[in-house]
């Protein structure tokens, strides 16, 4: 009897497809597998299977599985469930989901490319216009060529057209590739000619040598590290690079060696992730408050799935978490330390690696495809102890007997995934995670979530405070200073007030360190005409473009279109191009202007770009190589720098003032989390806080250091206007090229939700950017009781959506797809 595979496909599909098991892969192919499938005509995918049976797919010939792709299957119990779970929860299709938890170089893919066709001759009516002329020359030069190496070598837009077009006149042909990005490390190794033991041999060797002292240095550097000579120890491999360092000889010398038929050498395949029980450093000590922490956490453990450690920036929440770490791993069991930003994961690991040795692996987005796929490999094939250090997306790795997850920073905006989809809280997907292997989640943070610290006061989380920073250190001392009076007074120099330059300059003269907090990079978030007005705007976005001054352009920071920056207005043709606003570019430059004599450094989006940026940033701050450190909320994350005594928050208005509900949390948990960076080794710092509204009640939460206070504020008035923690909160997004026709979309859209869902729904209306790379953008809003199925609810929007499908042929060309829990 035929076996058939459903299988799952890394493409927007919300369905799985059908294929027939061929008879050679009988009993091979497993759930979990990867496959290779033909799908459409030349397209080749690697596919999950995701379901096995016997029923015969009715009305279509069924394809046959290509290839099996390995020896059982790439995933473990539970990630499947997690996946169909994640796929369901937020909206999406379980294609999405797949294409963003498998690294590419596990998903081999076909890639187009185009070839000339060696017959071709042009005639009167196959004659090739200008463009076709230059692709089919470009093409010509070389064996074949890519779709995207075309349009990046030509420059031409909508590539696809031309090339479809040349297709038609035969000029060219079309190939499709399977490619595997994946390339696994190797090592060098090094072994003697003759085996262990094997004495007249060695002696043999060593007249080979002669007088070459060198070679004779060689011959005695790998009997020593290969444990030659102590039988019956097993044979230890020898790399060539550490031979070859044990020497202190060059290549050279080894390959006269080689030549002599004294040594051979071999490649072999090795995992970059190794684990080893190597230890540097013992865990740390623990103050009577930490002891308590870690003994109440525990014994909540026996009754809760969850805990939130709401313990104040420097109370040294880390310190607990080693010890829980330290636990688990003895238990033989598996660690997930969750952190939201890669920059954390720079000072962490340091520390983590010292006390945890090679234990422990890193797992995020900066690493190259083959590091994270080595990772990946490694879990999948290993059931030893060992603690997993991630970003988000390291939710989606192969764990086995996980014991327990580490959520730092849980209040953090950046565990939610925004683009593409699956548009995921690793936060929530990692506490489901832990649940489905009946693990225990540890959420830890200064400012937890509103909706965090809900569930922990009202019982659903243990909640655990720590409410004293270590070793008793004072809370850092905050001061508001006020921009009015302060421009009234002439005591500003340009973003700086002259209270804040005072304190800066009596810190670095002490020999202490400073962090400036401005939360928009570039050099400036608007240029205009001072003469008519005129503000350069992106081709693609309704957004102004930001200047950047080390490249002298203006760009995008939502699709990265750029021009130069003109020297006299478009519009007017006057010289009056005037540059408006700040950011941390501009606050660097002005710094440093005002303090030549010390060392400046800038983190934010355009300093980290590179793999290592965050770690040289991050340590030649901590290695006093840096004074002041300019940065945007990367500076706020967890970071701990023992010299800074000073931050200044440039303008505090620009995050409290923003048309969102979360504006306010999002505001103080931001300025609490930078101002924690103050005094954390032995003296009370100072955090000065600019703005144009000093009674703000969120800036006077912030200098009180009362997040409780905050908290109780922030709950009661979303209690009363119904948003969550109250409900669940669903965002529909509608795009299209027209703005009529998204418009017309979004209004009938709504109209048919309000049927169903009656003043639940919210909208249509345009969100503050309206239109992004060429999309113009209409949200609905659509708020749920906390006890709805959100299966039923995603079955009625897609139902919605296929009755619009039938109604109006416009909407298959609306891009359609949901947000479900935004941050």
């Amino acid at each position: 009897m035929t076996q058939y595979a459903e299988v799952i496909l890394p493409l927007p599909l919300y369905n799985t497809y059908t294929y027939a098991v061929p008879p050679t892969m009988d009993g091979q192919v497993k759930i979990g597998s990867r496959v290779l499938v033909q799908f459409g005509r030349k397209k080749y995918y690697t596919a999950i299977v995701r379901m096995l049976h016997n029923v015969a797919p009715e009305g279509y010939e069924v394809k046959e599985l290509m290839s099996l792709l390995d020896e059982g299957s790439l995933l473990r119990h539970p990630q499947l469930k997690l996946w169909e779970w994640i796929a369901e929860y937020y909206l999406c299709p379980i294609g999405d989901v797949y294409k963003a938890a498998v690294p590419s170089g596990l998903k081999i893919e076909s890639e187009t490319y185009v070839s000339v066709n060696p017959e071709f001759e042009e005639t009167d009516v196959c004659e090739l216009k200008e463009r076709e002329r230059v692709i089919y020359d470009l093409v010509s030069c070389r064996d074949r060529v890519q779709l995207g190496e075309i349009t990046r070598s030509t420059g031409f837009r909508n590539v696809e057209a031309t090339v479809s077009r040349m297709l038609e006149k035969e000029a060219i042909f079309i190939s499709e590739k399977v490619v595997d990005t994946y390339r696994p490390k190797s090592e060098t190794f090094v072994t003697l000619t003759v085996k262990q033991g094997d004495n007249d041999g060695l002696h043999g060797l060593f007249d080979l040598i002669g007088r070459s002292k060198k070679q004779e240095q060689l011959l005695l550097a790998y009997i020593d590290l290969s444990h030659w000579l102590q039988r019956p120890e097993r044979l230890v491999e020898v790399k060539k690079s550490m031979l070859l360092e044990r020497a202190d000889v060059t290549q050279p010398v080894l390959t006269a060696a080689i030549k002599k038929g004294i040594f051979k050498i071999y490649k072999k395949e090795i995992n970059r992730y190794a684990f080893s029980a190597e230890v540097h450093a013992d865990l740390p000590v623990l103050t009577d408050e930490q002891n308590r922490a870690l003994r109440q956490t525990l014994e909540l453990f026996r009754t809760k799935p969850a805990v939130l450690l709401h313990g104040v920036t420097s109370s040294g929440k880390t310190s607990v978490y080693m010890h829980l770490i330290d636990q688990m791993l003895r238990l033989k069991k598996q660690v997930l330390y969750l952190v939201p930003e890669i920059a954390l994961t720079t000072q962490l690991t340091q520390r983590m690696h010292r006390v945890f040795g090679d234990r422990m692996i890193i797992y995020h987005s900066k690493f190259s495809d083959n590091e994270r796929v080595d990772a990946w490999k490694k879990l999948s094939h290993s059931n030893e102890p060992c603690l997993i250090i991630g970003v988000r997306s390291a939710v989606f790795l192969p764990f086995c007997n996980l014991g327990l997850v580490i959520i730092d920073e849980e209040h953090d905006t950046s565990y939610k995934q925004q683009e593409p989809a699956p548009r995921y809280n690793g936060r929530n997907v990692a506490m489901m995670l832990a649940m489905m292997h009946g693990a225990k989640s540890l959420l830890g943070s200064a400012t937890p979530a509103v909706e965090t610290y809900y569930k922990a006061v009202t019982g659903k989380f243990g909640l655990v405070e720590m409410p004293v920073r270590y070793e008793g250190i004072e809370m850092p001392k905050v001061e508001v200073v006020d921009i009015k009076d302060a421009r009234r007074r002439h005591e500003m120099n340009g973003f700086f007030s002259a209270r804040l330059l005072s304190v800066c300059r009596e810190s670095l003269q002490n020999g202490e360190q400073v962090i400036l907090f401005q939360n928009r990079r570039g050099y400036a978030p608007m240029v205009t005409c001072r003469q008519c007005g005129w503000v350069p705007k992106c081709e693609n976005c309704d957004v102004s473009l930001t200047y950047h001054k080390h490249v002298n352009n203006l760009s995008c920071h939502y699709c990265g279109y750029s021009i130069s920056l003109p020297t006299v207005c478009p519009a007017c043709g006057q010289p009056t191009i005037e540059i408006v606003g700040y950011g941390t570019e501009r606050v660097e430059d002005n710094i440093t202007e005002l303090f030549p004599d010390n060392k400046i450094a800038r983190m934010d989006l355009d300093t980290t770009r590179n793999k290592n940026s965050y770690e040289k940033i991050i340590d030649d701050f901590s290695e006093r190589k840096s004074d002041i450190l300019v940065g945007t909320q990367m500076v706020s994350k967890g970071l701990d720098f023992a010299g800074v005594s000073t931050v200044g928050i440039l303008n505090a208005d620009t995050m409290i003032n923003f048309p969102d509900f979360l504006a306010h949390e999002r505001a103080f948990n931001m300025m609490e989390q930078v101002a924690g960076r103050a005094g954390r080794a032995g003296k009370q710092g100072r955090v000065l806080i600019q703005t144009y509204d000093t009674e703000n009640p969120v800036i006077k939460y912030v200098v009180a250091h009362d997040y409780k206070g905050f908290y109780a504020e922030e709950v009661e008035e979303r209690q009363r206007y119904g948003y969550p923690p109250f409900v669940k909160i669903i965002n529909i997004y509608l795009k299209h090229r027209d703005d009529a026709v998204v418009g017309e979309m979004a209004v009938r859209m709504s109209n048919m939700m309000r049927q169903v869902f009656k003043q639940r729904v919210l909208g249509p209306e345009a969100p503050i950017v309206k239109r992004i790379q060429n999309w113009y953008i209409r949200q609905i809003v659509l708020k749920m009781e906390n006890t709805a199925s959100m299966n039923k609810v995603k079955q009625i929007l897609r139902l919605i959506y296929e009755n619009m499908l039938k109604v109006d042929s416009r909407m298959k060309s609306t891009l359609l797809y949901f947000d479900v829990d935004p941050m």
